[in-house]
């Protein structure tokens, strides 16, 4: 890397690349170097030396292939009731130890409210095959949680994290159209197929970022390429493969001791039984939300069922977005009869891990019989 080279996400070069490379490489492409290139109007090498500069500088905090890991594997949000003076080593505990619990965020309210008690928030998966329940009692009786809830999703309206392109994104701005649902289903793979997921999915380092991208994970597969590319393709068409991206460090400063943003806020909406694929997809339409699910958040949420996320560097503009959702809503009456905010704090993002075996290696790591966790 030559010392010259900007690793600031604010670089006009560094934006224009990032713009592209965070979420809008959807599925498998033979050559995502050379798709965020064209995209992008910049040659393929100064793409290449600049995600690599960014992933060395911590600008980007790992890239790679990503999946919809909902369709292989069961998985829910996770509310856990954990007393204050255990909230740290539970969150340590879920984020260090545990490979099946991907997103770990404290969140906090403005005002005490309905599940405000609620205060550590996972993402959990748990492969096919095994009990996502019993995988959660685990953890509860581990860091000593008094209860949690198990929201899976029902339905996908958004999905994609681009900081930079929201960056400056107007208060409102939506698609012209409703947003499509993707229903999650479970979806079985053979154990060829799950060779060449795993291949896909890992992420890369530096001096793997090169325009033969694939050529390295066909041969870990212990595949040709032409064959590499067969199944990944057909995993494509079954939509179980999410997009190529480069994730950008956006908890915490950046080497250049940068933010890309500040504030992170779950957005909650009751609205009533049988409109929430209507109310998902016309809250999903707007362009502020890197999630958007239909999720059922029980009495201890006040029957909240649409979830969605949005980041900001100011809290007053994310408010402000979540209003703007709230008007358009009122504009097509549909009304929702609970609405609150969940602000993110402290936390920590890592992969799920999916793959069956590795579940059942985990068991044995941990002292538990495999066989005892299967649902």
């Amino acid at each position: 890397m030559h010392l010259d080279i900007s690793t600031s996400h604010t670089d006009a070069v560094n934006a224009r690349i990032l713009a592209v490379s965070e979420d809008r490489i959807a599925g498998f492409v033979r050559d995502p170097m050379g798709e965020i290139a064209q995209r992008c109007e910049l040659p393929v090498e100064t793409v290449i030396e600049r995600i690599r500069a960014m992933l060395r500088g911590g600008t980007i905090r790992r890239v790679r292939q990503t999946l919809m890991a909902t369709d292989l594997a069961p998985g829910a949000l996770v509310a856990w009731e954990v007393d204050a003076d255990k909230l740290d080593a539970a969150f340590e505990m879920m984020f260090q130890r545990d490979p099946f619990s991907g997103h770990v965020v404290v969140r906090s309210t403005d005002t005490p409210s309905s599940g405000s008690q609620y205060r550590l928030w996972t993402t959990l998966k748990v492969p096919h095959g095994f009990s996502m329940a019993k995988h959660a009692d685990f953890l509860c009786d581990h860091v000593g949680a008094r209860s949690y809830r198990l929201m899976p999703a029902k339905g996908i309206f958004a999905l994609g994290v681009g900081h930079t392109r929201r960056s400056s994104m107007e208060l409102g701005a939506k698609a012209d159209a409703p947003a499509e649902m993707h229903t999650v289903r479970q979806v079985k793979l053979s154990e060829l197929e799950w060779r060449v997921l795993t291949a896909l999915k890992r992420e890369f380092e530096p001096e793997e970022i090169v325009e033969a991208i694939w050529d390295a994970r066909a041969r870990e597969a212990d595949l040709p390429l032409p064959t590499f590319y067969e199944i990944a393709e057909s995993l494509n068409q079954r939509a179980v493969i999410g997009r190529f991206s480069t994730f950008l460090e956006h908890v915490k400063p950046t080497a250049t001791g940068e933010r890309v943003t500040r504030f992170n806020a779950l957005f909650h909406w009751a609205v009533p039984k049988g409109r929430e694929l209507e109310a998902g997809r016309e809250i999903g339409r707007h362009h502020i939300l890197t999630h958007c699910y239909w999720r059922e958040g029980g009495p201890e949420f006040k029957d909240v069922n649409i979830m969605a996320v949005a980041h900001g560097t100011d809290r007053d503009r994310v408010r402000a977005h979540k209003a703007a959702i709230d008007a358009h809503l009122n504009e097509i009456a549909m009304p929702f009869s609970y609405t609150n905010v969940f602000w993110g704090g402290r936390s920590e993002i890592k992969p799920s891990e999916i793959a069956p075996a590795a579940y059942a290696d985990w068991c044995r790591a941990t002292g538990i019989d495999p066989e005892s966790m299967r649902g």
